[in-house]
């Protein structure tokens, strides 16, 4: 399982050290990713998860013409079974890499994320410009059977050649915090994912 686990983390780095983007296509199970969105979807009919908002701390804002999904923060203290699996996965990611790329990240943060039909979220970069510590974004999609005509594709802008990822079952993306502008595009179906920073410091 390990061995398994290893060639997935591989292939996330390495196609992020090629194109400043790193793609998993099945970094999680789709069991794993059943449970997750189960949760999430229990979440929302809970009415627990608030439309997110810009900026950090204070400087906090909720603009709709910005962003206009909905969140819920994941934290080990609330001791849910799938979520321990899913944190397990991202501690096992974080071991390898600072074994292999020295990126000496010492902590994440996570929130669930759903964008219904109509939403989206303007080109953005995620790392604060007051606070440095998120050094790289992750985002694990839920969504199966999810077809081009559902829209909602994370689109990155690394030029010379842009990147558009679906956000399809199991995938995961990797990229800098600080570097790349992306957006997620109009969404025409319900799109689910756990999404969240690698951090330093």
């Amino acid at each position: 399982m390990w061995g398994v686990m290893e060639d997935c983390f591989e292939n996330l780095i390495a196609s992020y050290i090629k194109n400043q983007v790193g793609i998993a296509e099945n970094f999680l199970s789709v069991d794993l990713c059943g449970h997750l969105r189960n949760n999430l979807l229990a979440l929302n009919d809970q009415q627990l998860m608030p439309t997110a908002g810009v900026g950090n701390d204070g400087k906090m804002i909720h603009d709709n013409l910005i962003r206009n999904d909905k969140i819920y923060w994941l934290d080990k203290a609330h001791n849910n079974v799938f979520e321990n699996a899913f944190f397990a996965q991202i501690d096992a990611f974080v071991v390898y890499l600072n074994q292999t790329c020295y990126t000496n990240i010492a902590g994440y943060e996570f929130h669930y994320s759903l964008y219904e039909p109509g939403s989206f979220y303007r080109s953005h970069l995620d790392q604060f410009a007051d606070d440095s510590k998120r050094q790289y974004s992750m985002i694990s999609y839920l969504n199966p059977n999810w077809q081009p005509q559902h829209g909602g594709e994370l689109f990155i802008h690394n030029k010379p050649k842009n990147t558009s990822v679906a956000p399809t079952q199991g995938k995961t993306v990797f990229f800098k915090s600080d570097e790349l502008q992306h957006e997620v595009l109009e969404t025409h179906e319900r799109r689910m994912s756990v999404t969240g920073w690698l951090k330093r410091g």
